[in-house]
């Protein structure tokens, strides 16, 4: 069973109502909260502080959420990110997952829904913490690799 309770979130979300209530059922869940409301200002936290989810609206001033999450990705920042916006259409949804989000929820939104989410990443998260490193199961000679975890070996493969 996965506790929660220590998590650090980072919620980049100019709404105050919708900032205010997600931050306080994320609190119950015993995460630490962190607020930005413009794009820009939350990302320069997501660089210099590390996350364990950025829950992202898309429609923000300063630099939009699309533009926030493509720019973390391109700066290697593996942190789980949840969109938590009004952008329904299937099209929106499909953008916003193929720029790097993890999760996709549209307003408004049930925050029983919310939390559930919020909780699935966490427990994916705690899994993939525990699978070993794939660098570290591998051994190389020449240009012959084994991967002791898939029991593989290679030749002339660069991994």
């Amino acid at each position: 069973m996965v506790q929660y309770g220590y998590e650090t979130v980072l919620v980049i979300e100019d709404d105050e109502d919708i900032a205010e209530l997600t931050s306080i059922h994320l609190q119950d869940l015993g995460c630490q909260v962190n607020r930005a409301q413009a794009g820009d200002v939350g990302y320069q936290l997501a660089i210099q502080y590390s996350f364990d989810l950025i829950v992202l609206d898309i429609m923000l001033p300063g630099m939009d959420g699309l533009e926030v999450c493509r720019k973390l990705r391109a700066a290697e920042i593996s942190c789980p990110i949840l969109m938590l916006t009004a952008k329904s259409e299937e099209i929106d949804k499909v953008l916003g997952l193929e720029t790097g989000a993890d999760d996709y929820l549209t307003k408004p939104f049930s925050i029983r829904e919310f939390l559930a989410r919020v909780k699935a990443i966490f427990r994916r998260s705690s899994l993939n913490a525990m699978l070993p490193d794939a660098q570290a199961n591998m051994i190389k000679v020449e240009d012959l690799t084994i991967d002791q975890q898939k029991r593989k070996i290679m030749v002339g493969v660069i991994v």
